[in-house]
């Protein structure tokens, strides 16, 4: 009898190569073999055959407590386990409790061990009033990265950080070893942009993304990767619609900086001229979804090595909060942990991208980046067995008939995926076989390996 738990066997993608007959072995919750040809033994095997065989993804952002009542972790990883995604790194900025101390962070955590049915990893914020003094008891407590804001989306929950305060912040948090990362937008010159806006009397679907023109971005992300410079804090800006941002971040990496970039799948797959006239508030996203010219720039910086993960930015807002006729009172943000896998597949396919770059940018670098590349990130010995399995079924996506999405809408509503995620697997153990996904507690709270030492560029 095999010494094996699991054998996937199918078309196998690692972050370096594929192997189309491959097969990846499992024992006690860990990778134990990857080979290709005829597969060994095993207390469960799966014959898979032209099934696509992934790690699971880690989502660098997502916001499961931004609206009480509306999701929380049993709903938010419910979804993750039906897309493919086995590690969540969870936001902050949740209503009632802004995760700044250790005291929050642990509150945090043992709620996400109680109700997760995949993996929880954390950042940590700071309270303005307080500055950066409690960056450092976060860091012991557990969280994986720290995350700050150059616009204020609210004082309390979601406050703007000033310039001097970024500096102490970004100043602290170079000595924990983690990365700061940062929504990149101007106040100022957005709140400018508003008011005009708004004196235009335009209140339509064009609104969100005149309100937010590109130069609100490009401004935000250079005071971040000067920040950055002037401390020598890893420096991640969190969103970016725009290609001019992915060539900013590509020069101070030339620099020498650690300067990394993260684009949302939604600004791989919606534009403004088609998907934000249809939608409207329903592809309200700060920042705003961009015209196809950009979304086509921003597939060739994937294709170029130049973007370093992709994530959902998914927050599931109850529907009456994104369905005002006037653009600008809309709630910002929407679902998509259930899709992204799938609908990055479907556009690397599209482009003839290699999938390797899914394993990369969806698993491996999130990983590397948040220092969980000890256990999570790729299909790798010794590495947690965290797979999916895409299988080549054609479903064209309806949040309203899903079983786990609370939301019951999504910009994504009516696109076809060709290939679509038929199970996925946390530390060997099936959390989503097709229709069912695990039981809340499935998943745990994971941590950065300590202690940290210097980082290696995500981008070779």
């Amino acid at each position: 009898m095999s010494d094996f738990d699991l054998v996937l066997s199918g078309h196998l993608v690692l972050h370096s190569h594929e192997i189309e007959a491959g097969f990846v072995a499992v024992r006690d919750g860990k990778v134990a073999l990857i080979g290709e040809g005829p597969a060994p033994a095993a207390r469960a095997r799966h014959d898979l055959g032209r099934a696509l065989i992934l790690p699971g993804a880690v989502d660098a952002q997502v916001h499961s407590l931004s609206q009480k009542g509306a999701e929380g972790f049993a709903a938010s990883t419910a979804a993750a386990a039906a897309g493919g995604v086995t590690t969540i790194v969870d936001m902050p900025y949740d209503e009632g409790n802004l995760v700044c101390s250790a005291a929050s962070v642990a509150l945090k955590a043992a709620e996400a061990a109680a109700e997760a049915r995949v993996d929880v990893a954390l950042y940590g914020t700071i309270d303005p009033e307080e500055g950066p003094a409690r960056i450092a008891e976060q860091a012991a407590a557990g969280v994986c990265g720290f995350k700050f804001s150059t616009f204020g989306t609210d004082p309390k929950r979601f406050p703007r950080i000033p310039p001097a305060l970024l500096l102490a912040c970004f100043a602290e948090v170079a000595k924990t070893g983690l990365a700061a990362g940062v929504h990149n937008e101007d106040d100022s010159f957005v709140r400018d942009a508003i008011r005009a806006v708004e004196a235009a009397g335009i209140t339509d679907w064009r609104a969100h993304g005149l309100s937010r023109p590109p130069m609100t971005e490009i401004l935000a992300l250079l005071q971040i990767y000067e920040t950055g410079a002037a401390t020598g804090c890893p420096a991640h800006v969190v969103h970016c619609s725009l290609g001019r941002g992915y060539d900013i971040a590509k020069r101070y990496r030339d620099e020498g900086h650690f300067a990394t970039i993260e684009a949302c799948i939604h600004y791989l797959v919606l534009d403004e001229e088609n998907d934000v006239a249809r939608l409207g508030g329903k592809a309200k996203i700060n920042p705003p979804i961009r015209p196809r010219a950009e979304v086509e720039t921003l597939w060739r910086h994937v294709a170029a090595g130049n973007v370093s993960m992709v994530s959902t930015d998914h927050v599931s807002w109850s529907e009456d909060r994104k369905t005002n006729p006037e653009m600008l009172k809309n709630a910002s943000g929407v679902p998509g942990l259930e899709v992204m896998v799938p609908l990055f597949v479907k556009g690397a396919l599209e482009r003839g991208i290699p999938l390797t770059w899914a394993a990369r940018l969806l698993a491996e670098n999130p990983a590397r980046h948040f220092r969980l590349d000890h256990a999570k990130g790729g299909i790798k010995i010794g590495r947690d067995a965290d797979l999916t399995v895409l299988e080549p079924v054609a479903k064209t996506y309806d949040a309203k008939a899903s079983t786990v999405s609370v939301a019951g809408w999504s910009p994504y509503d009516g696109i076809t995926l060709p290939w679509t995620v038929a199970g996925t697997w946390l530390r060997g153990q099936q959390v989503f076989d097709g229709s069912t996904v695990a039981a809340p507690g499935t998943g745990q709270f994971v941590r950065p390996l300590g202690p940290l030492g210097l980082r290696e560029s995500l981008h070779g």
